[in-house]
């Protein structure tokens, strides 16, 4: 199993590697992939060094699989070339995921569709991820009508630079900005750019793929996306209204039974998600379940997930993992 990781020197491209590693996933041949200027450094893969290859020759050495994590517009230049030698690519920027002909895929929940035939399948928004590994289970259930989320996004969703953006203003440090305010001591009410809307593309992602992944146009979705310093992964408050009425208790034994959800939700113990906690783990955890006492048929809950792992290199790795279970490539 010849596997490409493209981005592979990038904040996410790394963490494929770690989780590629830590699931044993078969790889026989790695093919680290970056930009021009990473070209000939070397990484380390399972104690073994390789070299980093640029787009062409990792086109040319047609790879059985290539994660992708090297931005939008590398991806719509570059992944139709290594579809087009064969290689399944699995794109975890934004470029592909409301293509109609592109599937977008939380394996949890939709792998099932995918095929042979599909040689570039997009990774979902990790806001996005999050939240539809919880809605999926309940809405088989009850019926999600309406939702309106805040998310508490962690820098790493931005990258290196809005790390040690935080890092020098910890220290005193003047340095380069990822964001256009300091984000110590602060919340920056806007993820990504805005568009005509007034909403952010971040929010507009909850809107548009949560519909796409769960398979129902008709699910209301309204969103506000917040930046804050913290690293260890993402945050939501989520207000969730179903069509049928939800009894608590059920919900919680819904989501404990459902695969790489964790629900941690017991207010006696103050056990409840947190980023402190989610930082470095694979699953959702889930928790401050409670019906909301303004409205029927509506509950209010708090989701939080590592926005690197489970929200990026976990579920592209996991896709990868069912494609070769499946013998889908």
């Amino acid at each position: 199993m010849k596997i490409a990781v493209v981005g592979a020197t990038g904040m996410v491209g790394e963490v494929m590697l770690k989780v590629l590693a830590e699931r044993n996933f078969p790889v026989t041949e790695l093919i680290p992939v970056a930009s021009e200027k990473s070209v000939g450094k070397e990484i380390e893969f399972k104690g073994k060094k390789y070299k980093v290859v640029g787009m062409q020759t990792a086109v040319d050495m047609k790879a059985d699989i290539a994660l992708f994590s090297a931005g939008g517009e590398t991806s719509l230049e570059w992944a139709p070339k290594f579809a087009a030698a064969g290689t399944t690519v699995i794109d975890n920027s934004s470029a592909w995921r409301m293509d109609p002909s592109k599937k977008l895929v939380v394996p949890e929940i939709n792998a099932s569709t995918l095929t042979r035939e599909d040689k570039i399948i997009a990774n979902p928004n990790c806001s996005t991820i999050q939240m539809v590994m919880v809605l999926a289970p309940l809405h088989k259930k009850y019926n999600v009508e309406r939702v309106i989320v805040s998310t508490y996004q962690s820098i790493t969703g931005t990258g290196v630079k809005a790390v040690q953006q935080l890092e020098n203003e910890y220290a005193g440090v003047n340095g380069d900005m990822a964001y256009k305010y300091q984000i110590h001591r602060n919340a920056i009410p806007q993820c990504d750019s805005f568009e005509d809307n007034g909403y952010t593309k971040e929010e507009m992602k909850l809107v548009r793929e949560t519909r796409k992944i769960i398979g129902d146009d008709s699910i209301k979705v309204s969103a506000t996306a917040i930046r804050i310093p913290v690293v260890g992964g993402h945050s939501e408050a989520v207000n969730v209204e179903f069509t049928n009425t939800p009894d608590v208790s059920e919900v919680r034994t819904i989501l404990h039974n459902t695969p790489g959800v964790t629900v941690q939700d017991n207010t006696d113990t103050y056990t409840y998600p947190m980023p402190l906690y989610a930082q470095g783990k694979d699953d959702v955890f889930v928790g401050r379940i409670r019906k909301d006492e303004s409205q029927d048929n509506t509950l209010n809950m708090w989701i939080v997930s590592d926005n690197l792992r489970k929200g990026a290199a976990t579920n592209t790795v996991q896709i990868a993992e069912y494609l070769v279970a499946n013998g889908l490539v």
